[in-house]
C-alpha cells in the first residue's frame, strides 16, 4: 500500500478501548472523558477482520493501544487471535505496565512479539502525581515480567516537556541502560495546536516518512493522529475504509479537534 506521497503504508496501531485505569496529566482532565456506549466498541472479531484485511493489502506491523488494552476483558484472546493472522512480522502493545506483571506471560503465550511501557519518571511521588494516583512499583513489576517472558526489546516511551536532558528523562535513560531496556523520549504533544515533534530514537512524528494508519476503538480508520479524517468500516465496509484513508492520508499533521489520545492511541 502506497499513499499519494510514495509512503509505504505497512503499520496499523489498532487501539481496543478508551478506557484506561490511570489519568495522565498530559492524556485526559482529572474526572476523565466521555466514554463510548460498548455497542459503539468494535468487537474481536471485528478487529480481526480489519486487521485481517489491511494484512491483505501490506500491513505488516501491528500495534495494539488504548486508553490502556490491558483493561479490556479477554485481551490475551484478542492477541492470540490477531498472531494467527499470516503475514504479520512485527506484533507489538503499549502499556502504562500497572497490569503487565499480571498479563506478561499469558500475552507472550499467545504469540505478542514485544512491548512498549510508558514511564516519564522514576521518582514514585512525581508518578503519583502525572498518572493521578498510580504505584511505580507496578510498572517495574511489569517491566521485569516482560522481560522474563521474552516480550523483548522492551521499550520506554517517556514523555519529556522540552528536552530529553531533563532530570527525570536522564534517569529514564539510565535505568534502561542498566535494565536492558530501549528508552524513546516523546516531546509533549498537542492535538488541538498541531504541536508535535519527531520521537527521539523512534519513528513517530516524522510526516515524510509516516508508514502507519490508526484503527479507533469505535471503528475508525485515521490517516493521521493530527487531522480530523476519518473513514468508518462499519458504514463503509472495512476495506473501502482503509483504501480511503490510505488515499487521503495527508502530507504532514496539522490539528486534531475531534479526537484524544485516549481514544485515538498515541
Amino acid at each position: 500500500m502506497y499513499d499519494r506521497y510514495n509512503r509505504k503504508i505497512n503499520y496499523l496501531r489498532v487501539s481496543i478501548t478508551d478506557r484506561c485505569n490511570l489519568r495522565c496529566t498530559y492524556c485526559m482532565p482529572a474526572e476523565g472523558v466521555k466514554l463510548l456506549d460498548h455497542k459503539d466498541i468494535l468487537s474481536f472479531e471485528e478487529i480481526t477482520e480489519v486487521i485481517t484485511e489491511a494484512v491483505d493489502l501490506g500491513t505488516t506491523k501491528v500495534r495494539i493501544t488504548g486508553g490502556e488494552p490491558l483493561v479490556r476483558k479477554g485481551v490475551t484472546m484478542l492477541v492470540k487471535k490477531i498472531a494467527t493472522i499470516e503475514g504479520i512480522t512485527d506484533f507489538g502493545l503499549t502499556t502504562n505496565g500497572i497490569l503487565l506483571a499480571r498479563y506478561a506471560s499469558d500475552l507472550a503465550n499467545a504469540g505478542l512479539h514485544r512491548i512498549n511501557v510508558s514511564l516519564d519518571t522514576l521518582d514514585p511521588e512525581k508518578f503519583r502525581t502525572i498518572t493521578r494516583g498510580g504505584d511505580i512499583r507496578q510498572v517495574f513489576e511489569g517491566i521485569a515480567a516482560a522481560k522474563k517472558a521474552g516480550l523483548t526489546p522492551v521499550k520506554i516511551n517517556c514523555v519529556v516537556r522540552n528536552s530529553s536532558d531533563e532530570p527525570d528523562a536522564k534517569a529514564v535513560r539510565e535505568f534502561c541502560l542498566q535494565q536492558g531496556l530501549e528508552a524513546r523520549f516523546i516531546h509533549e504533544m498537542s492535538l488541538a495546536s498541531g504541536h508535535f515533534t519527531i520521537v527521539e530514537n523512534g519513528h513517530g512524528g516524522d510526516c515524510g516518512s509516516c508508514n502507519r494508519l490508526r484503527l479507533t476503538a469505535s471503528g475508525m480508520i485515521r490517516p493521521c493522529l493530527f487531522n480530523d479524517l476519518q473513514f468508518s468500516t462499519r458504514e463503509l465496509g472495512i476495506r473501502e475504509a482503509l483504501l480511503q484513508a490510505i488515499e487521503h492520508k495527508p502530507e504532514k499533521g496539522s490539528v486534531n479537534l475531534t479526537g484524544g489520545f485516549h481514544n485515538i492511541g498515541g
